[in-house]
């Protein structure tokens, strides 16, 4: 006769926690509101650029859409295609952006470090001097691109590069640098090298100002006897913060760095795909071919990749508490 009694008092015992949890809630939210009124313009702005856009861009993905006509859902399709019959994205985007990420990413990462750590060797009265002819050609950007490089590397004999070369004899006829496929990549390579020092190589930098020198006495009386291994049992790990914030940093500017081939090459598609990055591939359905769910499929495979590569960064220097 008492059967039925049970899950009534279960349900009831379980919406009486609910309506309890609701009230602490409410009771917390109105404590903190003073708190949540600072965030509310960062929350907004968050929520306007970020997560509403990231949630459209994975809509369209499952879409047919030039941006003109109607929306019409086409499930997988889109995804099916990018990863079996799209020739481009996987023999030349894929290929490119990991060879690019690769060195530019990791390479870039530990010069940031190696100058950055050389810099804080120097005296502080020219630390600054150095400091600001690292940061420059990241904040110069695309006017460098296409004053220093492009002239350095142009096609003709007045080019700085052909003009080197001749002079020494290593050609006999000048090289299209920019617009031959066997180069183009090497060149994208080495000039994000070049610009890789930006806000990571200042997080860096302060970061080595913030390590405790009482920790290298200490370091010495254990037995560390060369600046080698105070790098790496005192320098790296007490300055994790810094070097997962330029991780971060330095794998987001390595994945959108797309735009460095068409500021070399003046062109939207670089020569024979040669040096076609993910972004590229975005940029040429999105605005060339108006295949706008098209191109949200591919970005959304590039986030995808970010967030794994990101989690690996977390892994290296995260803390517990952050994994």
């Amino acid at each position: 006769m008492n059967t039925g009694l049970a899950p009534n008092i279960a349900s009831s015992s379980s919406k009486a926690s609910i309506r309890t949890k609701l009230s602490r809630f409410g009771k917390q939210l109105r404590k903190d509101l003073f708190c949540y009124l600072y965030l509310a313009p960062f929350f907004t702005c968050f929520m306007l650029f970020i997560i509403i856009p990231v949630f459209m861009a994975a809509l369209l993905g499952f879409t047919s859409y030039d941006g003109f006509e109607k929306l019409h859902f086409i499930g997988f399709n889109n995804y099916i295609v990018l990863l079996t019959q799209d020739v481009i994205f996987l023999t030349k985007a894929i290929p490119n952006t990991f060879l690019f990420a690769l060195l530019v990413g990791p390479g870039g990462y530990l010069l940031s470090f190696l100058f950055a750590w050389l810099i804080h060797q120097l005296p502080l009265k020219i630390r600054d001097y150095y400091t600001l002819a690292f940061y420059a050609p990241s904040m110069a950007g695309g006017v460098a691109l296409s004053v220093v490089w492009i002239a350095a590397f142009s096609g003709d004999r007045v080019g700085y590069i052909n003009r080197l070369f001749l002079k020494l004899g290593w050609i006999d006829n000048p090289v299209i640098w920019l617009q031959d496929p066997k180069y183009l990549l090497t060149i994208m390579i080495v000039v994000s090298l070049w610009m890789s020092f930006s806000v990571g190589f200042l997080a860096m930098l302060a970061g080595l100002q913030t390590v405790n020198r009482e920790l290298y006495e200490a370091g010495r009386i254990d037995g560390i006897t060369n600046r080698i291994q105070e790098v790496f049992y005192i320098t790296l790990p007490s300055m994790k913060p810094q070097m997962l914030f330029s991780a971060v940093m330095q794998i987001v500017g390595t994945l959108k760095a797309g735009a460095i081939s068409t500021q070399l090459t003046g062109l939207p598609i670089t020569p024979s795909y040669s040096g076609h990055l993910i972004i590229n591939h975005i940029d040429d359905y999105a605005f060339i071919r108006f295949e706008l769910g098209y191109a949200s499929a591919v970005s959304v495979v590039l986030l995808i990749i970010s967030y794994f590569i990101m989690r690996f960064a977390y892994r290296l220097f995260g803390s517990k508490e952050e994994l």
